[in-house]
């Protein structure tokens, strides 16, 4: 697989992680997006058995979202997170990009004898602003709501024809959760495969329930309950405020 994509990820991340902003305009985009580049080749296959494997969300081994491996978006220094990242013998290729004209930083990195799967980034250089992993689909939707209890909210998005993903909002916990589903016309169900999480600061993610249109959460059932396209009289969250995107 050529590493090109996988250097433009990483700058991609970067210029879009500088504000709180530019990240909410990518939660839940940045998901799809750490997950299509992370494809060798179109179309994506989103359950990838090389992705990172972690059952962390529902064990809590060894933190509790918003932390993960130690490291809580908002609090740890980057030096600290980025150390952990290096030190884990599961966890391999870490490489990091500044940007060109401000003090973001991001790295990205993959499981040992797999494919990229995880990015994270600091804004200001010094603290960890977010962490997004795309995860193997081995834990299951009903094992995460015994664990982390029932989303608040929830959004699907269809891919290809046979894949489509819906995110689970926690907002309580600062993060989001991305399950699999068989295509637009199919069912969330139980059975269903969590392949992929962001973590997230406080401030991000209540600016992201505020500047977004979310589904209320309710429960098992057709994808169509919780598409992204819905009129907006289907929204039960609505944005509070409105945002304008800076220039560059």
């Amino acid at each position: 697989m050529s590493r090109v994509p996988h250097q433009n990820q990483l700058d991609h991340l970067i210029r879009e992680g500088k504000s709180s902003m530019r990240l909410r305009l990518l939660v839940p985009g940045i998901i799809i997006l750490v997950i299509l580049a992370a494809a060798c080749q179109p179309p994506p296959v989103l359950r990838n058995d090389r992705m990172l494997n972690d059952l962390s969300l529902i064990t809590d081994d060894p933190c509790g979202a918003p932390c993960w491996k130690g490291i809580t978006p908002g609090e740890t220094r980057w030096s600290e997170a980025l150390t952990i990242i290096e030190d884990d013998p599961n966890l391999e290729d870490p490489q990091t990009q500044t940007a060109q004209d401000s003090k973001a930083i991001g790295a990205q990195w993959q499981k040992k004898d797999g494919d990229l799967c995880c990015q994270m980034v600091s804004e200001d250089g010094e603290t960890v602003s977010f962490i997004s992993l795309t995860l193997a689909p081995e834990v299951r939707l009903r094992g995460l709501l015994e664990a982390r209890g029932e989303p608040k909210y929830a959004l699907g998005q269809g891919v290809t024809d046979d894949q489509a993903v819906v995110y689970l909002f926690y907002p309580e916990q600062s993060l989001i959760v991305i399950s699999f589903v068989a295509g637009t016309n199919a069912e969330l169900t139980g059975e269903s495969e969590i392949i992929g999480a962001l973590y997230a600061t406080k401030k991000d993610m209540d600016l992201t329930i505020q500047t977004s249109n979310l589904h209320a959460w309710e429960g098992y059932g057709p994808f169509s309950q919780y598409r992204v396209d819905a009129p907006a009289e289907e929204f039960e969250v609505t944005p509070s405020i409105t945002l304008t995107p800076p220039p560059g």
